[in-house]
């Protein structure tokens, strides 16, 4: 049920108008062979009159346009949006994966006093085998290239939002972030090491810190000429980067595309509810221009988020 809500106007167009069109194609055809009293007249009239063209050729064209937005590397998960897409305004861009190439390196491990490089990078590297983000592969793969054998993890656990921890070798280690590391142990703060670009782990060991694991997501090579051709190519009014990641990296890749209203340190909930509020405020805009009549806007048609 979603799938047919979903279908583009243009199919569903289409889909009305060969419910109509066939039985009319096929009653003239009768209505040629009764007055003719040939057969082929039938024929004849169905084989020009045939909606199939109509119905196939629209179906065709959306898989087109799809495949050809998947070889380029754009997923469209609704192809309803293609027909929505120029009456966009604003823009909403995620960081990583989208206007970065999504494949971070460790650069820098700083670990604290008592703590070994090695050490930490193995621990570490033990529980981001079950993880899912971003910076578990850098990770994996840095301690890799050093060789590192890897221990085993028991009692894993990743709740969105909260980092990730897990025992090691009896020790438990935990991977969290600067701003929670702050809430979770204030007197730890003073340990860390200062604020510098790019991303960032902080490792925990048995509550204690242990080391900061930097890491680096290069912004892509086209990311700054395709933000700066959306406003005058295609009408796009605001442009807005969004991302989970510290405010200073965040900042770093949006002076680096060409985009000024950055929000960082945003929850996968933060981020839905701004673009709710987003499209709230498009449709109060709309509105207030004095198109009453008109049906309200949907995020897809208020802006596409990336």
């Amino acid at each position: 049920r979603d799938s047919e809500q979903k279908r583009p106007q243009l199919r569903r167009l289409g889909d009305q108008i060969g419910a109509v069109y066939t039985p009319l194609a096929v009653a003239i055809a009768l209505l040629a062979w009764v007055l003719s009293g040939d057969v082929l007249r039938f024929l004849g009239v169905l084989v020009v009159a045939t909606p199939c063209p109509l119905l196939i050729a629209i179906p065709v064209a959306i898989i087109g346009s799809v495949s050809l937005a998947a070889r380029r590397g754009i997923i469209v998960k609704d192809p309803a949006v293609l027909e929505k897409i120029d009456t966009c305004r604003i823009a909403i861009f995620d960081k990583t994966g989208t206007l970065t190439y999504g494949q971070p390196k460790l650069t820098e491990i700083l670990p604290a006093d008592g703590f070994g490089k090695d050490e930490t990078l193995a621990a570490v590297a033990s529980i981001e085998r079950y993880s899912r983000h971003p910076l578990a592969a850098a990770v994996i793969d840095a301690a890799a290239a050093a060789r590192l054998p890897l221990e085993e993890a028991v009692e894993v656990g990743e709740r969105p939002g909260e980092g990730l921890c897990g025992v090691v070798g009896g020790r438990t280690i935990q991977v969290t972030s600067r701003k929670k590391l702050a809430a979770q142990s204030p007197k730890s703060v003073d340990l860390l090491p200062p604020l510098a670009g790019g991303l960032e782990c902080i490792v925990l060991i048995d509550g204690g810190y242990a080391a900061a694991l930097r890491f680096r997501d290069e912004p892509r090579a086209e990311g700054k000429s395709f933000v700066r051709h959306l406003r005058p190519r295609h009408g796009f009014e605001r442009v807005l980067l969004v991302s989970g990641d510290r405010e200073n990296e965040v900042r770093y890749l949006a002076d680096k595309v060409g985009i000024t209203e950055v929000y960082a340190s945003q929850s996968p909930e933060q981020k839905l509810d701004l673009v709710r509020a987003e499209t709230r405020r498009a449709n109060s805009v709309f509105m207030g221009d004095g198109i009453t009549d008109a049906p309200a806007l949907t995020p897809a048609t208020a802006g596409v988020a990336f």
